[in-house]
């Protein structure tokens, strides 16, 4: 079943702007615990745990997909980016260690302020620098693939899976992460 990959296009640069503002959020927060002052680790919490189920689970691996049939269809296209599935991946297990190490604070394990604070400030720029090289060259690529006429993309393969957090419904589950973003996009805007 085919496709607008134009669409796909669109939604992959939607949910970079989606992830840019946990990323911000991240940010903030790492600048907090580095001050000193109190922190959010429920906040961070959610914000991993959205990380690793959506963009490290759906994103990513749609990402993934387009390299592979960017490769196929134009393989003078795709020179250079045969490093995507091994950055999504650090990128996934960055998350994930830091998902887990934010678990273990919240259950009363010790972890440096400092080293919380790198880890955080680590996986806010490898994936701001990896999103950044996708849009500027990656998506530069596809929409010249797209351009010449290969214009649909077999997404059958994935689970149709929404945004839990900017989808339409947020779930349950991080309602608590939306009304953090809500005040956060509210500030921002004063």
């Amino acid at each position: 079943m085919g496709n607008d990959l134009g669409r796909v296009l669109t939604e992959l640069r939607q949910d970079h702007r989606n992830m840019a503002t946990m990323l911000r959020l991240l940010e903030r927060e790492s600048n907090r615990i580095y001050a000193g002052e109190e922190s959010g680790f429920e906040l961070l919490q959610d914000i991993m745990q959205y990380m690793t189920v959506f963009p490290d689970a759906v994103h990513h691996p749609k990402e993934d997909r387009l390299y592979a049939e960017l490769k196929a269809v134009r393989p003078d296209l795709s020179s250079g980016f045969a490093r995507i599935t091994v950055d999504h991946r650090n990128i996934a297990e960055q998350g994930m260690r830091l998902r887990d190490e934010l678990a273990s604070i919240d259950s009363g394990n010790m972890l440096r302020r400092k080293t919380l604070v790198g880890d955080l400030l680590r996986y806010v720029n490898t994936l701001r620098s990896h999103m950044q090289w996708e849009e500027l060259d990656l998506f530069r690529r596809i929409e010249e693939m797209i351009f010449d006429g290969h214009d649909t993309f077999d997404e059958s393969i994935f689970p149709q899976t929404a945004d839990p957090v900017f989808g339409e419904q947020i779930e349950h589950q991080f309602g608590r992460l939306w009304k953090s973003i809500e005040q956060n996009l509210q500030q921002d805007c004063l």
